[in-house]
């Protein structure tokens, strides 16, 4: 059986489909990773295309070091430039509870103590307080939040 030559010497159109076929994973996947595979194969078809002469392993090492390249520059780019959320807390429910008033279930005593806040109890971090004094929550390290009196 004989391959057909667009697989055998890949040219533009291969390397355009390849780019078409990685984009559309990268919508039906979450993330941004296929798009930078994606993109360098589109640019490595744009070369095929103004030189269609180039052997298909330089085609292949192009495209894997332009990939590679725009990984690292797009995670570099977005480490610096976060992509800003209209719920910055969402998966951080201690954070969310910023700013509301508790009720003290256990004194705080040498700075720790336990608050409950809606249906949930919460470890606490404080000045020392008497059980069922108000406090405030300023903050949030992890599952502890920290309070003052309030």
């Amino acid at each position: 059986m004989e391959l057909p030559d667009w697989l055998v010497t890949p040219n533009h159109w291969t390397w355009w489909a390849m780019g078409v076929v990685l984009a559309g994973l990268e919508v039906l996947m979450p993330g941004t990773f296929l798009l930078w595979p994606g993109l360098a194969a589109g640019v490595v078809g744009l070369l095929v295309l103004i030189a269609p002469g180039l052997d298909w392993r330089v085609q292949v090492l192009i495209w894997v070091v332009l990939s590679i390249a725009a990984i690292l520059l797009a995670r570099k780019y977005l480490k610096r430039n976060p992509t800003p959320s209209d719920h910055p807390t969402l998966n951080q429910r201690a954070s969310q509870l910023v700013g509301r008033t508790a009720t003290l279930v256990e004194p705080i005593e040498n700075g720790s103590g336990r608050a409950k806040l809606g249906d949930t109890t919460w470890s606490v971090q404080g000045p020392d307080l008497p059980v069922g004094a108000k406090v405030k929550v300023v903050s949030a390290e992890g599952a502890v939040l920290k309070v003052e009196a309030g």
